[in-house]
């Protein structure tokens, strides 16, 4: 099977602003792996570590 996906697809709902900004500041526009490392620090893994904030991020909070 040339497409088999090692996990689960999974459903959240996400503001339309905060998902296009995510895409835009994630590395290379990988929003899942934001996420995945946010999820494996709130769960604190042990070898999860908080994922570093794009540049500027901090002049975008409301």
């Amino acid at each position: 099977m040339p497409n088999a996906p090692k996990t689960k697809h999974r459903s959240v709902r996400i503001d339309d602003q905060d998902w296009a900004d995510l895409a835009e500041q994630a590395p290379d526009g990988d929003r899942s792996a934001v996420i995945k490392d946010l999820v494996r620090w709130y769960l604190r893994r042990d070898d999860a570590e908080l994922p570093e904030r794009p540049a500027g991020s901090e002049e975008k909070s409301a």
